[in-house]
Parts: C-alpha cells; sequence; structure tokens
C-alpha cells in the first residue's frame, strides 16, 4: 500500500466494505479467494505474497 501510495479507504472498491478492509489490516479477518484476485487483478500483486506460506 505503501509503495503504491494508497490508503484503506482505496482498498474498499477490491475488498468490500471498510470494516472487511479494517479487519484485513488488523490480521483478524483472512483474504478470500474473491479478495485475493482482486488484488491481483487490479493492483497487478503477485498470488504467491497474497496466499502466505
Amino acid at each position: 500500500m505503501q509503495q503504491m501510495g494508497l490508503e484503506p479507504k482505496d482498498l474498499t472498491p477490491i475488498i468490500g466494505s471498510r470494516s472487511k478492509v479494517s479487519e484485513v489490516l488488523n490480521h483478524k479477518r483472512q483474504l478470500s479467494i474473491t479478495m485475493i484476485r482482486n488484488l491481483h487483478a487490479k493492483l497487478h500483486v503477485p498470488y504467491e505474497s497474497l496466499m502466505g506460506a
């Protein structure tokens, strides 16, 4: 996010509601397959980075 100059509000069209974005950023919610696909397609984030170990 920092490299792209994004703020949490910029992720709402990709991830969903503001509360979902907040939960993902605070590690209280895991990314869903749909969220991963959207982040990859719209921000070109590699799948490997989004899937974790």
